[in-house]
């Protein structure tokens, strides 16, 4: 049975980077990184661009690295999957049959699109007109139902579950507005964001804004509607009115962009011993260690914790988890780093403009920049779309960057956070 001192379930975002970490303070093969060899082609993707994909800015191509070249060279990449996690017993199973055993152990499979939770999905998908941005699969559908738009409905929706990056629903939607402005259909089009959510976003102050924009756009919110059926032939989409869940209502759609609903990964979700009632994985919010097992930790968007799910939250993550992890190993008592629950969201808002959201577990902003960030912003748009991308291959993935708090304290003069 193969043992490591440090064995990272998922090479995402989270994984890549805290094993990095370790990998740097432990000796040559003490890391280990269980990724399929198989999932995504041995691609490791940059998701948060796929929105600039999905708007024509970016390609699919931009946002891919090869798997060999993210993950840490001093750690042993296990290529294969999950099948099971066994806590009491310091080993996970893999999908071949093997079991691997650890001493430490970091949970970061992320989170699983479900697609088929939505009727008539994802054959709809091979109909014109529907895309979705979560996915190498159908990002470039996104695109190209906007190139092919004339006139009517173009409908943008929410789903009735977490989900990773909670403002990419609404971003492509302001992309496309202004896109269809600079190609002249915008007077033959009716935009719908169709959301399950009670609010157009989490946080009063970047709600606020983004109700101001929408309404000098002429965008339609209807809050608490739920897809629950796609209807290709007919071009319909059916909407659950979660405020009244017996009744539907139906949209004709000539653009439809679509968010699937989204759960924990099978591999946790059955692992009883591991996950909270939810199906995540149970960690302590502040400390990112396991409420129950002291030897495992989680990261990201498969874990419990109740903030956001974003690239920017498990950056912010990663240097708690590490100093934690740290602790335990070193076998002593006190943590003495604790998760604020900071996350940020680049809340595009066209081809130049952009909102940056960031704020912590109350909903209270925790902003880097000394201006009001609520505003639409060239630079943080430029941040968005030039200056992150360079951040996360080069310095995220090698576990050297733990998010902006330091830079939030120079900028602030000591007065943040």
């Amino acid at each position: 049975m193969k043992s490591f001192k440090v064995l990272v379930a998922g090479g995402g975002s989270g994984g890549c980077s805290v094993a990095a970490k370790f990998a740097s303070l432990l000796p040559k093969g003490s890391v280990g990184i269980i990724e399929s060899a198989e999932i995504l082609f041995q691609t490791h993707y940059y998701q948060p661009m796929w929105t600039l994909v999905g708007g024509g800015m970016k390609s699919v191509k931009d946002s891919a690295k090869p798997m060999s070249e993210v993950l840490p060279k001093k750690a042993v990449w296990i290529k294969d999957s999950v099948a099971s996690f066994k806590p009491k017993e310091n080993t996970v199973s893999l999908s071949s049959g093997e079991n691997v055993q650890y001493e430490y152990l970091v949970v970061a499979l992320g989170i699983k699109l479900e697609y088929n939770r939505i009727k008539g999905l994802p054959e709809a998908f091979e109909t014109p007109g529907v895309g979705s941005n979560y996915s190498t699969e159908y990002v470039d559908k996104t695109f190209q139902s906007l190139k092919d738009f004339k006139e009517g409905n173009a409908i943008f929706t929410f789903p009735n579950t977490p989900v990773k990056c909670a403002g990419a629903p609404q971003k492509i939607m302001y992309i496309a507005d202004e896109y269809m402005r600079k190609h002249g259909v915008r007077d033959k089009a009716n935009i719908y964001f169709n959301t399950s959510l009670g609010a157009l976003f989490g946080v009063k102050k970047y709600a606020d804004a983004l109700w101001k924009i929408v309404e000098e756009r002429k965008i339609s919110v209807n809050l608490m509607h739920e897809l629950v059926e796609v209807k290709p032939d007919t071009r319909e989409a059916v909407f659950r009115l979660l405020n009244k869940p017996e009744e539907t209502k139906t949209y004709k759609y000539s653009m439809l962009h679509i968010t699937p609903p989204m759960g924990p990964p099978d591999a946790v979700k059955n692992s009883t011993d591991l996950c909270a009632e939810s199906g995540y994985v149970d960690v302590d919010k502040y400390t990112l260690q396991h409420t129950r097992f002291s030897n495992i930790f989680g990261i990201g968007d498969c874990t419990n914790l109740p903030t956001s799910k974003t690239a920017a939250a498990i950056a912010a993550q990663g240097n708690i988890l590490y100093q934690n992890m740290k602790c335990v190993m070193e076998k002593k008592s006190d943590s003495k780093e604790k998760y604020d629950g900071y996350t940020s969201c680049p809340l595009v808002t066209g081809y130049s403009k952009c909102v940056l959201a960031e704020f912590d577990y109350d909903g209270n902003p925790l902003e880097t920049f000394p201006i009001n960030q609520a505003r639409e912003s060239r630079l943080a748009f430029h941040m968005k779309k030039d200056i992150m991308p360079t951040l996360y291959w080069q310095l995220f993935l090698r576990g050297m960057w733990n998010g902006p708090r330091l830079t939030r304290k120079l900028l602030h003069l000591g007065m943040s956070k």
